[in-house]
């Protein structure tokens, strides 16, 4: 599916989320939401975005802000990488991938010409109102939670 583009409803979801529980989209109804998604729990890249976001979770909640964490893995996965990093953000796990197909960030993607399936890292921005306000597509990590806060805080 292709990525929802700015502007557009958020497509909705309910999935397993770190520590047991669901998380859904209807939760943050009337908030911002940050939604990135994330190759692999505990993978260099992964693992500095995920601090990162984390570093900046008090400047995003001043402005009203929810962040979550999105892959593929397991929650058990999801959990040791929480623990391990001390993380305070939720971290998601949509092993069906069912979201990850509908926000279209599940793909082929390659490695040292490798073809494979896997998630593409890429952030949404969604508004209060449920709608997508911004896209970040083939995420570069350095300096990227910093520019998401910044879009936030503009909304």
């Amino acid at each position: 599916m292709a990525i929802p583009g700015a502007g557009e409803k958020a497509p909705g979801f309910t999935m397993p989320r770190d520590g047991g529980g669901n998380l859904s989209l209807g939760d943050f109804k009337g908030r911002k939401l940050v939604l990135y998604f994330y190759p692999k729990a505990d993978t260099p890249g992964c693992t500095k975005e995920a601090i990162a976001f984390n570093g900046l979770k008090n400047a995003f909640s001043k402005e009203g802000v929810e962040i979550v964490g999105v892959s593929a893995d397991p929650v058990k996965a999801q959990d040791k990488f929480r623990d391990k990093y001390a993380l305070k953000i939720a971290l998601a796990s949509d092993e069906t991938k069912k979201m990850l197909t509908a926000y279209g960030v599940w793909g082929e993607k390659s490695m040292y010409g490798r073809k494979f399936m896997g998630v593409r890292r890429t952030t949404f921005l969604i508004g209060p109102d449920g709608h997508v306000a911004q896209v970040w597509e083939n995420v570069r990590v350095p300096g990227h939670a910093e520019a998401v806060l910044d879009a936030a805080k503009a909304l």
